[in-house]
């Protein structure tokens, strides 16, 4: 599954539609679209779609030794653990 997919599913999930959610991230409904159709969002912008959503958002590594690396918004706020 797509990064975009997600967001989708999460819009659906939440009744907002796309056009809300960029208004509520400060972007045109467009440039969102774009951005989803090609698969380009960034950490942030998934953070911020996390802290609209009232969900948490994650993304990290987890290597053969055991080290874990991840990032996660967490009541607004970005948290990198390492």
């Amino acid at each position: 599954m797509k990064t975009s997919d997600l967001v989708r599913k999460l819009c659906k999930q939440n009744k907002l539609p796309i056009s809300e959610l960029a208004a509520k991230m400060g972007q045109s409904p467009q440039n969102l679209w774009k951005k989803l159709k090609r698969d380009t969002l960034t950490v942030d912008e998934m953070v911020q779609i996390a802290d609209i959503m009232d969900a948490t958002y994650f993304q990290g590594f987890l290597t053969d030794s055991g080290d874990r690396m991840e990032i996660r918004n967490k009541k607004g706020a970005k948290e990198s653990c390492f």
